[in-house]
């Protein structure tokens, strides 16, 4: 569910980072992801719980800046903001998305993205100037890597590889989709890049569809975010939810997906921090 709302505005940062080295990026953290998998979740420490708050409050950042720019593009700042007071309020409230409504979302998002990648595929691209590959760029590939890890965790323990897998696949499919269609260049300049993508495979009846797809794709990770805030830290979270609303009206994306990126690398550090020391124990 969190891929969804990330690829809204992931692939356009990965590709003003990277160019087509984006792809690359992808793979480098889906293979992360796919390790860290084995790592215990964080303890309830207090420098734990921050650590998990500030990750959790990121991505509900940028699921809120995604959603202003797809659904509410004339007020995306405001509503932005009033996305994160809203969500995390209702995640403050106890109220939890029930599981067979998360699992028909997931599969309506994924055929949406894959309807997406054949639309994009099976059209002719226009020439782009400046979008071909460009020399290794591993700094890039590393950046990529880092704002995309949030986003292929796979929810929960069981069967994690085929998730990640699964997840990894979908995120490689729509970046090779929208590097094909738009080019590196065009990709990287607009924060609603998967409408232009729409609009560049003559597909602008679709439009409507991206919409409730925004909506799906921001809005269900977000909830389970701020429930996940408030089981971590309590009331005081609020506060942080206050910054996340000032940091959604004022901030560009790409810091945010920095931060969060920077966040969940930290939380993985110390979930191996955890292990080993519970190891020595033993």
């Amino acid at each position: 569910m969190r891929l969804g709302g990330g690829l809204l505005v992931l692939l356009a940062a990965g590709a003003a980072g990277a160019g087509w080295w984006l792809l690359a990026g992808l793979v480098l953290a889906a293979v992360a992801a796919g390790v860290s998998a084995r790592v215990p979740e964080p303890g309830d420490a207090l420098v734990e719980r921050v650590a998990v708050a500030v990750a959790r409050l990121a991505e509900v950042t940028i699921y809120a800046m995604a959603f202003g720019a797809y659904v509410v593009p004339g007020h995306r700042e405001a509503a932005a903001a009033a996305f994160v007071v809203v969500v995390t309020g209702v995640g403050f409230a106890g109220l939890k998305i029930p599981t067979f409504v998360v699992r028909a979302a997931c599969g309506l998002l994924l055929v949406a993205g894959l309807v997406l990648v054949g639309v994009c595929v099976a059209v002719p691209p226009v020439a782009t100037a400046g979008g071909g590959p460009r020399p290794p760029d591993f700094a890039g590939v590393l950046f990529v890597a880092v704002l995309a890890l949030p986003f292929l965790q796979p929810a929960g323990r069981g069967k994690a590889g085929l998730r990640v897998l699964l997840l990894g696949t979908v995120a490689l499919l729509a970046g090779f989709a929208a590097l094909y269609q738009l080019g590196a260049v065009r990709l990287g300049l607009s924060l609603t890049s998967l409408r232009d993508l729409l609009s560049a495979a003559d597909a602008d009846a679709l439009q409507p569809v991206l919409t409730v797809v925004a909506v799906l794709a921001t809005v269900l990770p977000a909830l389970a975010a701020g429930v996940e805030v408030r089981e971590r830290t309590g009331w005081p979270g609020l506060a942080g939810s206050a910054v996340a609303a000032v940091a959604a009206f004022f901030l560009p994306v790409l810091p945010v997906l920095v931060v969060a990126g920077l966040a969940v690398v930290f939380e993985l550090l110390l979930g191996v921090r955890a292990r080993r020391y519970s190891g020595s124990r033993e």
